[in-house]
């Protein structure tokens, strides 16, 4: 098991990893954050939202299924939000640059990492 510390090491190894936070959506707070070039604390609360509004729709629908991941692709970036199945409400969220990463490694490495993650 790995710390909220050395999940956001392994997160920021990364190629082209620009930000990173763990985040509880029961709460919207952060409970660790790397990186720079945007407002973590204001992204993990939004994404909370985004966490739990995708849900709803999945309840509403009838599916229930555990989500993989979140990806939302800009022109210059990923942004991942990959929750953490076993820990009710926690998810990593990801901010990396297009041009320096690879997607599919990228994705491997947040399964991992969050598979490893305790809080």
């Amino acid at each position: 098991m790995a710390t909220v510390k050395e999940v956001l090491e392994t997160v920021m190894s990364i190629d082209g990893a620009m930000a990173a936070s763990i985040v509880d959506a029961n709460s919207g707070m952060m409970l660790g954050a790397q990186g720079k070039g945007l407002d973590l604390e204001l992204a993990s609360a939004g994404n909370t939202k985004l966490y739990h509004s995708k849900y709803e729709i999945m309840k509403a629908l009838g599916i229930n299924q555990k989500i993989e991941d979140f990806l939302i692709t800009l022109e210059d970036q990923y942004h991942i939000l990959q929750p953490a199945n076993h820990l009710d409400g926690v998810f990593i969220y990801c901010v990396l640059s297009i041009e320096k990463s690879t997607l599919a490694l990228a994705r491997r490495t947040l399964k991992s990492a969050v598979a490893e993650l305790k809080v």
